[in-house]
């Protein structure tokens, strides 16, 4: 069996033992795990200091800053948890355990059509928002995922994900095509985009540090007229809970370009606000300005450029 195959089978194995876990069990079992990979996960762990430190000032007390920097990593643990979980569970008990405030604005956008595009940052259970909403027979949700290595792992999150009613679109050259024809058929389009896998997005200023942000939700938005609508959902012991902010205004001031950027700009100020409610819960745990590869470079020796 390859490497893949073996993760995989250790994801599946481990979804299963979840399931018959009793939930008080599996919280203690969960924050340990975050406690261990928040101790071994060297690169991981500088990287959610420095976002940490980006929405809490510089001037934090190094103690606290350790306590949110467990914390996130419990957040994190959360996160695969709920997300192994939600599989064995049925539309009501989603339903029961899902809480939202302001869904009229999804509502209002998709019956104007075309479909809204959901703007969401890696934070607390996004995965319950998609899940959430195929819950609601009137909706087609599309989500488009970043390319994961192992293959066969990529592979098995796609099909887990089609199992809910998603339809899956890899982040790749046809991507922008198919997700156009999904806003034009009037689904609604969920795109996590807070990351730059690529580096090649729109320079953005986010939490006062010059980066970018990827272009599709604005381009997408301004060639379509499909809303964009910035949402986040955040974990609590017993539910997740979502928070949908107003669609950005997307109306055409200038060039394109010009466009794209004041739109992506604004996308980000949405995130800034919504990240600041529950800062430990953002997992955003992979290098997003160019300081943080110097950073990692310096601390642990390793060259991620």
């Amino acid at each position: 069996m390859s490497n893949g195959g073996l993760l995989v089978f250790a994801y599946k194995f481990l979804s299963g033992l979840i399931k018959i876990i009793p939930d008080r069990l599996l919280g203690t079992v969960r924050d340990k795990l975050g406690h261990l990979a928040c101790r071994l996960s060297a690169d991981k762990r500088v990287l959610v200091e420095r976002n940490l430190r980006r929405v809490y000032g510089n001037d934090i007390d190094t103690a606290v800053l350790k306590r949110k920097t467990q914390k996130a990593f419990m957040s994190y643990a959360k996160y695969w948890t709920d997300s192994a979980k939600m599989q064995s569970l049925s539309d009501y008990q989603i339903d029961a355990g899902f809480t939202v405030e302001g869904f009229e604005h999804i509502e209002n956008a998709w019956f104007e059509g075309p479909g809204p595009i959901l703007a969401l940052p890696h934070l607390g259970g996004w995965e319950w928002a998609g899940r959430w909403l195929t819950c609601r027979p009137k909706y087609e949700v599309t989500v488009v995922v970043e390319p994961q290595q192992p293959k066969e792992l990529f592979e098995f999150m796609v099909s887990y994900r089609e199992s809910f009613g998603m339809n899956v679109i890899p982040l790749g050259p046809n991507a922008g095509k198919e997700v156009i024809k999904a806003i034009k058929n009037n689904h609604v389009v969920c795109l996590l985009c807070d990351r730059d896998i690529d580096r090649s997005g729109v320079n953005v200023s986010f939490f006062g540090e010059e980066t970018t942000i990827p272009a599709g939700p604005a381009t997408l938005s301004l060639r379509t007229g499909a809303k964009i609508i910035p949402v986040a959902v955040y974990q609590s012991p017993t539910v997740h809970h979502a928070i949908v902010r107003p669609p950005i205004d997307t109306s055409r001031k200038g060039s394109l370009k010009e466009d794209i950027s004041r739109v992506s700009q604004k996308i980000v100020r949405e995130f800034e606000e919504l990240i600041r409610l529950e800062p430990e819960q953002w997992h955003l745990m992979s290098p997003n300005w160019p300081s943080d590869y110097d950073a990692i470079q310096g601390i642990m020796g390793k060259k991620f450029r």
